[in-house]
């Protein structure tokens, strides 16, 4: 295992400082770009860009390109110092390959989906074509529950449990009780009564 690499908190830089990496193998279409220039505008710059300590990006290319297009001056970066030729590199390839492993919970993102599309939010905005959203919502109007019609919300109860066992045991309970469960882990979730 090798040493523990530093980095520094979330620093304001110049956009016309930063330097791509000439060797970055990730691509980024036009329409890609313009996605995330709609994210920047509604969400603002929530992910830094990665540096190194001669300003060259390693990772954040689309996020680079989509505020130089839409004219910020700067961006929010995390210098990441330490890290020899080879890690960066290394870095570069694997920070873009290791986000490509996730997966998706397929009820959750309909259930997520489905409320903002009820809520009338634009759904351009998240990164699926029309194409994946008509799949998804309809998938979403097949799954919903046929008590209260067609415009029924759907109702749910979030229980927090401080171990997977006790989340099990809730699990076990509400499913004995003839109720549709699902287990999930949520973070930053506000609890109420």
């Amino acid at each position: 295992m090798g040493a523990v690499k530093t980095y520094q908190s979330s620093v304001m830089l110049a956009v016309d400082d930063l330097r791509p990496y000439g060797n970055n193998s990730r691509t980024h279409s036009a329409d890609q770009i313009k996605q995330i220039e709609a994210s920047l505008r509604e969400f603002g710059f929530t992910n830094p860009i990665l540096v190194g300590d001669d300003m060259t990006i390693i990772a954040g290319h689309g996020r680079y390109l989509a505020a130089r297009n839409i004219g910020m001056s700067e961006v929010p970066c995390i210098k990441l110092s330490g890290l020899t030729d080879d890690q960066r590199r290394a870095y570069v390839i694997a920070d873009n390959k290791l986000a490509e492993q996730a997966g998706w919970d397929k009820d959750l993102l309909r259930l997520e989906l489905g409320s903002l599309d009820r809520s009338d939010f634009d759904l351009g905005l998240i990164g699926f074509s029309e194409k994946e959203l008509e799949k998804l919502l309809a998938d979403d109007d097949d799954n919903a529950p046929e008590t209260g019609g067609a415009d029924a919300d759907e109702l749910a109860v979030v229980a927090s449990c401080g171990t997977e066992e006790e989340q099990q045991a809730a699990y076990d309970l509400l499913a004995r009780n003839g109720f549709t469960c699902r287990t999930a882990s949520l973070k930053g979730i506000v609890t109420g009564g």
